[in-house]
């Protein structure tokens, strides 16, 4: 087995739990840092990209100068603007295999192994600029991905008024008329959001 196969392998079973190839937690070391509220109300996030993908963020990353591992792994980190820090176990094979590939090659510098690109890298990056310029866009776009404490404080304030339902329930203070005039005004407040997010999107 190539080592590309084996980085392809690595992917699939790996690499999809670990950031923007894969839809498992969105996490900087592997385990979700979701608020306890976000898989109930959306599961898992969608995929941002094509498994393997990573190995172009790598070439970018080493585009400019000379990098090892956790240069490469600050670089992207950076780039994205803390929006995607992948593992050295991410990075470290994908490294071994750009330098198998003749993409990379591995040079000694102060002491330390770094990897600088090669001709055909960056013939092969530049193949695929526009995946990897799209990729940083949408995480640096203006996205609901980008507010999550405010988008965070919305849910508690959701959560605080459902909380207030169970008080009143407990407290016999859900009569018929009241309940139609909570339904009112939810109605009232269901269509102005729905007006407000169809004109924002």
């Amino acid at each position: 087995m190539t080592m590309e196969s084996r980085l392809h392998e690595y992917y699939r079973y790996c690499g999809p739990r670990r950031g923007p190839w894969g839809r498992g937690p969105w996490s900087h070391s592997g385990g979700s840092d979701k608020p306890g509220w976000w898989g109930d109300w959306f599961g898992d996030p969608p995929p941002r990209a094509e498994r393997g993908g990573v190995r172009y963020l790598v070439l970018d990353a080493i585009s400019d100068r000379p990098r090892h591992g956790y240069e490469v792994i600050s670089a992207i980190e950076e780039r994205s603007k803390g929006g995607y820090r992948p593992s050295p176990g991410v990075i470290y094979p994908t490294l071994q295999m750009l330098d198998e590939l003749q993409h990379a090659r591995a040079i000694e510098y102060e002491g330390r192994r770094v990897y600088e690109i090669t001709d055909t890298g960056r013939t092969d990056l530049d193949a695929h600029r526009e995946e990897v310029d799209d990729f940083y866009d949408r995480l640096n776009e203006d996205s609901w991905e980008n507010h999550m404490e405010t988008f965070g404080e919305v849910m508690r304030r959701l959560g605080h008024l459902f909380k207030t339902f169970k008080r009143a329930a407990r407290r016999g203070r859900l009569s018929t008329s009241t309940m139609t005039k909570v339904r009112e005004i939810v109605d009232e407040a269901i269509h102005k959001l729905e007006q407000l997010l169809e004109k924002d999107s």
